[in-house]
């Protein structure tokens, strides 16, 4: 692992236990065992730095939803392929999903990194304007869906966590996964 990968890791790691604004740089650099310059030559700011986990995240992301979307599926396959992939991957990549619940409002995510966010879930938006042209999806604006879908797999990802519970995942999943489905089918 380079320096820049040991910045962005000890960073996150940080960000998600003390929160952004009682994070300092300072406290990132010992964390990743650089100086500060080091840090500094990577990330100009803690913005930048920020930006770019949120960022390196939703790239991640991509490469998840990407490699489980089966265009030559029915739209429902492959909405809960997708929905499954995301759980699983915030699941088993806690802190991404913890420090990305805390930039839900922030301020800090610059409208550049929020364009690559949107890409990052491309595959997604095609898949439900897809839907709504075969009338199986409701004709609701993409975005509200979005925001609708991922909001309900924000909030079951916060179940999870608060309930330590992961014996009944799948279980849990499934009820989920109906019950958003149901909220957006036709």
């Amino acid at each position: 692992m380079n320096k820049r990968e040991m910045i962005l890791q000890a960073a996150v790691r940080l960000l998600v236990d003390n929160g952004i604004h009682a994070t300092p740089m300072s406290m990132i650099a010992k964390e990743a065992q650089t100086g500060m310059g080091t840090i500094y030559n990577y990330f100009e700011s803690k913005e930048i730095l920020i930006n770019e986990i949120y960022r390196t995240i939703k790239h991640k992301e991509k490469v998840v939803l990407e490699a489980s979307f089966h265009t030559e599926l029915p739209v429902k396959l492959q909405f809960e392929q997708f929905y499954r992939s995301m759980v699983m991957f915030f699941v088993e990549n806690t802190l991404y999903f913890r420090f990305l619940e805390q930039l839900q409002t922030s301020p800090i995510i610059t409208d550049e990194s929020e364009k690559e966010g949107y890409e990052a879930v491309e595959c997604v938006m095609q898949l439900l304007e897809r839907g709504k042209r075969e009338y199986i999806i409701k004709d609701i604006d993409t975005d509200k869906l979005l925001q609708f879908i991922g909001g309900a797999i924000f909030s079951y990802l916060r179940w999870l966590n608060k309930s330590g519970n992961t014996v009944t995942l799948e279980k849990t999943m499934e009820t989920q996964l109906r019950l958003v489905w149901d909220g957006i089918r036709a």
